[in-house]
């Protein structure tokens, strides 16, 4: 049964990695597209209202935009160009964060939801909760946990 934990915990690294990558490659890619504004403006490109959004954004913004956008595209959207014109406004000073950005959806009645998990260490390794629940319960199942035929 460690094999299975071992095996499911390299799994959570390596997406947790991959993620952690497309983070960075997006605001590298940002950076990149922000030294050649120059030439970009000079053949007439202006930068859209996502990428306005998306240079302003701080720790797991660019995940709950990519969240909402998947959920909700069309409301999004607009939100994004609203966003655009008070951050080119100079309006926001800081980052906005995942929780920040989090908010005005749902200020806006969106309620977005963002993939989460809880973690506990066990033996100098983070397990999922519910991996750890049902490590702790192998002799009880649904019956001892109240379950449908518990009765």
């Amino acid at each position: 049964m460690a094999e299975g934990g071992d095996a499911e915990l390299e799994r959570l690294k390596a997406r947790r990695l991959a993620e952690m990558q497309k983070n960075i490659s997006a605001k590298k890619g940002l950076e990149e597209a922000e030294q050649a504004g120059g030439s970009e403006k000079g053949r007439g490109r202006q930068a859209t209202a996502r990428d306005t959004v998306v240079a302003s954004l701080g720790f797991r913004g660019l995940e709950v935009l990519e969240s909402a956008e998947a959920q909700y595209p069309a409301e999004s959207r607009v939100i994004v160009g609203r966003l655009a014109e008070i951050i080119r406004s100079e309006n926001i000073p800081d980052k906005i964060d995942g929780g920040q950005l989090l908010a005005v959806f749902r200020m806006v009645g969106l309620p977005v939801k963002i993939k989460t998990s809880i973690k506990i260490e066990k033996d100098g390794k983070f397990v999922s909760i519910s991996d750890r629940l049902k490590s702790a319960g192998n002799g009880g199942g649904a019956a001892a946990a109240g379950g449908p035929h518990a009765r």
